[in-house]
């Protein structure tokens, strides 16, 4: 068991669209299922009491998922002297983290995303994890990790598909080949600048540049690639009377410069969750 300093929000940083497998207990806490464990993290007061099935090097794997290292501070106040106008966004996403996922998973978890829902990513994601991942046992329940690259590169369209990713399955399939003739290197990724990663990423069938920003902010951390959704063109539209994606992203890196991503997640957790 960790206890860890709770100065991060918890149901926004899991619940805001990063990840899709986890799951809200009637105690209110939340089971994450990461690469290599099952987590399970609950509110105590002050603190955030956090058990695994797997507790070695704890510490490291949550401060490093939940990029607990980063001073979210520093950057917001680098956020308002650019825009002092994001400050209700900002004041109300306080405490969101920016999820530092598995690079493969993300790939594989976003081009599934294309066109489609939360659930249903969720549900081909868990399907694909109980047919092919291993099995782990946490708190007498099962559960399934995400499977190695291994594994999944011997999958054929059709098995994609039985694991109801739909039209999907044959983008999955491709980039499977990809990665398996070193086409597709995942971690050369982290050593690219942000727009050369894109245009890689891009490259490949089955991601787009939604995607491929989606792939960079959440699993590289890549702060300058952000996708533009429907809440956040809501947002700039009503807020600072800005339309289109492309004007969008140019009002967006010209005055957050590095931190646009970031600042892009503040705007969808306000528009999608104040009430």
């Amino acid at each position: 068991m960790l206890k860890i300093k709770n100065d991060f929000d918890l149901k926004s940083t899991i619940t805001c669209g990063q990840i899709f497998r986890f799951i809200l207990e009637e105690d209110g806490s939340y089971t994450v299922i990461i690469k290599d464990r099952v987590i399970n993290l609950k509110e105590d007061n002050d603190y955030i009491i956090v058990e695994s099935n797997k507790e070695d090097n704890l510490k490291e794997i949550i401060y490093d998922y939940f990029d607990l290292d980063r001073n979210y501070e520093i950057i917001e106040k680098n956020i308002l002297k650019c825009d002092k106008k994001l400050e209700s966004a900002l004041i109300f996403s306080r405490g969101l983290k920016m999820i530092h996922q598995d690079p493969f998973e993300t790939i594989i978890a976003y081009i599934i995303s294309q066109n489609n829902r939360v659930p249903s990513i969720a549900n081909a994601l868990n399907l694909i994890s109980l047919n092919y991942g291993e099995k782990v046992i946490f708190k007498d329940k099962e559960y399934y990790l995400f499977p190695s690259v291994d594994k999944l590169k011997t999958l054929s369209t059709l098995d994609f598909r039985n694991c109801k990713v739909g039209f999907r399955d044959k983008y999955l399939y491709e980039i499977m080949r990809s990665i398996e003739n070193n086409l597709l290197d995942i971690e050369s990724i982290y050593n690219m600048n942000s727009e050369d990663s894109l245009k890689y990423l891009i490259g490949f069938k089955g991601i787009g540049n939604k995607v491929a920003s989606c792939i960079l902010l959440f699993a590289y951390q890549k702060f300058d690639v952000y996708p533009i959704d429907t809440w956040v063109k809501k947002f700039m539209k009503e807020d600072y009377n800005i339309e289109g994606e492309q004007n969008i992203k140019k009002f967006t890196y010209d005055t957050y410069k590095e931190y646009s991503g970031l600042a892009i997640q503040y705007m969808f957790n306000y528009k999608r969750n104040k009430k």
